[in-house]
This record gives structure tokens, sequence and C-alpha cells, in this order.
């Protein structure tokens, strides 16, 4: 049985407002605002995405932005996924993509995938493979592999180190994986499955009754372990209905014997954690949204 002091299967975390980091997203060229799987999403984990600096309020504001901003949360737009890199942690807030029965079939082939550094972030703010050397963790894909069999650029694309996080090795290889699996069979009996998968940090309590956030970093370049790892499940039904399904991990050797619907958490759990929005997103689309939770699964 998974023992956390962090997270109990099936139920809900207990999680304080505010916890997440804002984020805030700009698009790298003006060109970019169109294409790829980003002009085809129907919901992205963001209030809103800016093109610019944002627009200050008072007089002379715009004085402020003279030699530009320091730094804002970045997209990547991949031809398999869309993600929001967060160059503190060396790693991804968040990554989308789209799965359905053509983008799971395909003759792409893992073996011919390398892992290979994101030279799109600057080398402050990257991981590299050295960095996982010895470190006891997994490269952990967000945007899995198996995912995007249609097409060897899409495959290949996923292993960019900015899509990968540090996994516990026992986590990536069984109940994580066994989660990817349950997303694909859910893709090939809906019309379209978007998924999105990011990281946590969670606070934990300690021996003097306080709350921490204390996590691990790894190789030269300080890579972010996560606490835990969620998984969203926006499916589309044929029938024009959507079903939400959120998911929570720890990054730890979990059991895979437990069922995976222990790990349904309510989406305003991970919205808080995060400091990402998805349902005010999703019902700019829609009205007709059920979610999924471990008291109404089907």
């Amino acid at each position: 049985m998974l023992r956390s002091r962090w997270l109990l299967p099936g139920a809900s975390l207990a999680l304080g407002a505010g916890l997440g980091a804002a984020v805030a997203a700009r698009r790298r060229a003006e060109g970019d605002a169109a294409e790829g799987l980003l002009g085809r999403l129907p919901v992205v984990p963001v209030v809103a995405a800016a093109t610019g600096p944002p627009a200050l309020p008072g007089s002379g504001r715009a004085e402020l932005t003279k030699y530009g901003l320091p730094g804002l949360a970045q997209l990547r737009s991949r031809e398999s996924y869309v993600l929001c890199y967060d160059p503190r942690s060396r790693s991804a807030l968040w990554v989308i993509e789209q799965l359905n029965r053509e983008t799971l079939s395909g003759t792409s082939d893992r073996a011919a995938c390398d892992f290979q550094e994101d030279d799109s972030v600057h080398e402050y703010h990257r991981a590299t493979n050295a960095d996982y050397r010895g470190s006891g963790f997994d490269r952990g894909h967000l945007a899995a592999a198996a995912n995007h069999k249609w097409s060897q650029k899409a495959m290949r694309d996923t292993f960019y180190l900015s899509n990968i996080a540090p996994q516990n090795p026992h986590l990536n290889q069984n109940a994580w994986n066994n989660l990817e699996k349950y997303s694909r069979s859910l893709a090939r009996n809906n019309k379209n499955v978007y998924v999105c998968t990011g990281p946590l940090y969670l606070p934990r309590m300690e021996a003097d009754g306080k709350m921490y956030v204390k996590y691990q970093v790894i190789g030269k370049n300080n890579v972010a372990v996560p606490t835990h790892f969620f998984k969203v499940l926006i499916l589309e039904k044929e029938s024009g209905e959507i079903e939400l399904r959120s998911y929570v991990m720890p990054n730890s050797p979990v059991d895979e014997q437990i069922p995976l619907e222990r790990f349904l958490v309510p989406i305003e759990s991970i919205e808080r954690a995060s400091g990402l929005l998805f349902v005010p997103n999703i019902l700019k689309r829609t009205s007709n949204l059920k979610a999924i939770t471990a008291g109404n699964k089907r």
C-alpha cells in the first residue's frame, strides 16, 4: 500500500490558495501565433497568452520597459505539443497535447530518438543530459513519446529536455506509465483527448509543525525534482459532452496494483497548487462539462 506524507490515494489534496506561481505566457515571435498545435487547442491552462510585454497601468509606465523585462514564462509550440517553460526549475510548468486515433497510429520508432538539450532555452536556464547522469532519476516525459506515433518528428520533439522532468524510476516505469496507457485508451474511444501534464511542488508538515515546500535539485544546473506530478485529461466525446479527469501522483514508488481511480483529485486542487486554470477556459467553450472524481467514476 502506498504511504505518503504528501498524498493519500483517493483523498483530496489539502492545499492552501496561492501555492502556485501565476503563469504569464507570451509567444516567442508573432509568426508563431497560429502555428502548430496551439492553433488547434480548445483550451490552454492560462488565463491569457500575451503577445508582448504587458501593458502597465499609469502614466509613464511604458518607460519602465525601455530595456525590456528580465523574464516572462515562455511558450514553446512543437509539432506534437505546446509547453510553458519554467527557467527556474529547468523544466516545464505544463505541457499540453492532443490525442486521438490518428496521433496514436503510425510507424515512428522510439529507438531513433535521443534525449537532447533544448537550445531555444538560454544556456543558463536549461537542463542537460549530464544533469541526470548518476542522479538516480529517470528522464520522465511530460508529453509521452508513445502518444505521437503518427510522426517521427513529433515523437522526436518529445525528447527535448524541456519536456522532461526528474522522475522516480519505479513511478515512471510502472504506475505513471499505466496512467499514460490509460490516456491513450481513452483517446481510442473518444473524439479527442487533450492531455495536460506538469510538475507540482507541494508543502509538507515538518517536525516543528510548520509547512514547508522542499525539493531536491540535480546536476550542475540544479534541475528541480518535483514532489508530485499532475495529469489533466479533457475528453471530447462524440456526443459533444466534455469530460474532465484530473490525477496527481507522488514522485516516489507507487504500487502499480493501486487502481488509477485512487489518484483522481478535484480539479480545483490542481488549479490551486499549480497556479493554473482549466475550468474557466473550458467553460468558455462549452457548458456541457462533467468532472469525474473518485466518487462519481464510471
